[in-house]
């Protein structure tokens, strides 16, 4: 959560009231999941509650989308849990429609460029970094560990608050047909 622009949440009321109800569900480009894991049974013999993860930013007229909220909970970190969320919303993104997904030419991930284990785990995807966005954000104090280590100039509407430079990752269409979802389908067979 150190490194999301939002959160973080104290319980799951404040994730639906901040999250869903305060920006997801106002915004017709987003969407938001929930993420289970089915192969590590809850005290019920049900699925894990294991995060959440989205599209944002999409845009129909363009064939592009963005995956984001990726809120993965500590106890699945470094398991099979993220990669094949991610997965699955790089084949449903990118498949063509006749293959059941939505034909997309480009799905970004952007990321605070401090956040190395986001960049790692895109990159391990396939994504391609393609830049870093300085002074893309507005952070505040409160997420003083995620900054860019500049305090920023006298007289900002924001003075005080600190900024985000992000990193710009992408994968297109081209690579997804030419072995990028082969690739991927390595990846998601992992299950631990």
């Amino acid at each position: 959560m150190d490194f999301l622009p939002f959160g973080p949440y104290h319980s799951v009321e404040g994730l639906v009231s901040g999250l869903w109800e305060g920006r997801v569900e106002k915004n017709p480009a987003e969407t938001l999941f929930v993420v289970y894991d089915k192969t590590r049974p809850d005290a019920n013999g049900q699925p894990s509650l294991a995060g959440t993860i989205g599209y944002v930013n999409s845009n129909a007229a363009d064939l592009c989308t963005e995956i984001g909220c990726v809120i993965i909970l500590p106890q699945f970190h470094r398991t099979h849990v993220a990669s094949n969320a991610v997965g699955l919303l790089m084949h449903y993104a990118l498949d063509l429609p006749e293959n059941g997904g939505l034909g997309c030419r480009r799905v970004q991930w952007m990321a605070n460029k401090l956040n190395t284990s986001s960049v790692r785990l895109a990159e391990k995807m396939g994504f391609v970094l393609e830049g870093i966005i300085r002074w893309h954000r507005v952070i505040p104090p409160s997420k003083s560990i995620a900054h860019n280590g500049s305090p920023g100039r006298k007289g900002d509407p924001h003075e005080g608050y600190l900024a985000r430079d992000t990193a710009m990752l992408g994968i297109y269409w081209d690579i997804w047909d030419n072995g990028g979802r082969e690739k991927v389908d390595l990846i998601m067979e992992r299950r631990k």
